[in-house]
């Protein structure tokens, strides 16, 4: 039996073996597969990167549905699955935002601009760069011009909306 303690050689090849490689959109097609498949995934160490990729590629990774607790800050600001630290404490103490070890981080969370810092847009609005989350789709901030944005407050307006009873 190949779970013997002490055999550590096989004499046989491999019994079985796939003709063809496991695609993970292969029948779902959907746009949270497709959302997956896109991710970066950054501010991790070279392991816990291999371990996420592994995860999307045989479809086992899953999306959160809400933000989880920060280890070191312990505010729900966890937005990225299987993550322990958020991405500004991650960024700010140089670890890994998976794991937590003080390991060399692959592709930096920063690249060029911090995140969380507050952003003005064209409009002169300020939006946090939180907004942009790949899992998180909610952005509600304006980048249309104030025209376009006056034009649909008129056509809301104008629109007759009846209270029917039951």
């Amino acid at each position: 039996m190949s779970s013997e303690k002490g055999n550590v050689s096989r004499t046989r090849p491999q019994r079985y073996q796939n003709a063809r490689a496991f695609r993970n959109d292969k029948y779902d097609t959907s746009a949270r597969r497709k959302k997956i498949n896109a991710k970066l995934h950054d501010g991790v160490c070279q392991h816990c990167k291999g371990i996420l990729e592994w995860r999307v590629k045989f479809s086992k990774y899953k999306l959160l549905s809400k933000p989880k607790k920060c280890v070191k800050c312990l505010q729900k600001t966890v937005k990225d699955p299987y993550h322990i630290i958020c991405r500004p404490c991650a960024g700010k103490l140089e670890v890994c935002a998976k794991c937590g070890k003080e390991e060399e981080i692959v592709i930096p969370i920063d690249k060029g601009q911090n995140r969380t810092e507050s952003v003005t847009t064209k409009n002169g609005q300020e939006s946090s760069g939180l907004e942009d989350e790949l899992d998180f789709d909610t952005n509600f901030s304006s980048t249309d011009s104030d025209e376009d944005s006056d034009v649909l407050e008129e056509r809301f307006k104008s629109m007759n909306f009846e209270r029917t009873e039951i």
